[in-house]
């Protein structure tokens, strides 16, 4: 898995969507490796938010930096949205386990149709919900909040759980957290595990966006 980019992926969930092509590129040319992308139903998580077309507009500049976009699909079967974001150029698209009874089918869809596969889990939901998937995966993502707006507080709790996803994973699949994550709470989320590190609020709701994200990624490698 050496080829999956590691460190901070500043989440366009915060991003101003008047200059939403300005937001990515001043974080890409700050060095940012993944552009994480949150697509919300109205179902599965109360609000909405963006889906393909965006993910088409903004693609060509990530790879462009030699980025990977990061897809998080929280949606209401997600294995009926695989196609659509792969044809809009997601490089890897996250299903949440409780989103669908046929978890397993859309890890297979992202796998087959040549795009990096990752599996979700709820604060709620135990780690042990991965363990028949670890395998067929590159990505688990911890929700550090619970899902559905930016800016929450993290959950407290959530290094232990990282942690408890880590000895279940061990080198198997990479851990990637999302959810209150700043430079106070990212270093306990590095030490517990995870390596790659979704923030939003915290770098473009910050006065200079591009000195947040160098100060969450110095935070993420000394805590």
């Amino acid at each position: 898995m050496s080829e999956i980019p590691r460190g901070v992926a500043p989440s366009i969930l915060s991003a101003n969507f008047a200059r939403l092509g300005d937001d990515v590129q001043l974080l890409l040319d700050a060095g940012a490796r993944t552009i994480h992308f949150d697509v919300m139903d109205g179902h599965f998580v109360p609000p909405i938010t963006i889906g393909a077309d965006v993910a088409k507009a903004i693609a060509p500049a990530v790879h462009a930096a030699g980025a990977i976009l990061d897809v998080h699909l929280m949606v209401e079967r997600p294995e009926r949205h695989v196609e659509a974001f792969v044809e809009a150029g997601a490089d890897r698209i996250l299903c949440q386990v409780e989103a669908t009874p046929n978890i397993a089918f859309a890890v297979k869809a992202i796998r087959e149709a040549g795009r990096s596969p990752g599996v979700v889990i709820n604060p709620g939901t135990p780690v042990e919900a991965v363990t028949d998937l670890v395998d067929d995966v590159d990505v688990v993502l911890c929700m550090t909040v619970n899902p559905g707006w930016g800016g929450q507080r993290f959950l407290p709790g959530s290094p232990a759980k990282i942690a408890r996803l880590k000895a279940l994973v061990g080198d198997r699949a990479v851990i990637e957290v999302d959810g209150g994550v700043d430079a106070g709470t990212v270093g306990a989320c590095a030490r517990a595990g995870a390596e790659i590190f979704v923030a939003g609020s915290a770098i473009y709701g910050a006065a200079d966006p591009v000195a947040a994200f160098r100060e969450i990624s110095e935070a993420a490698l000394y805590g």
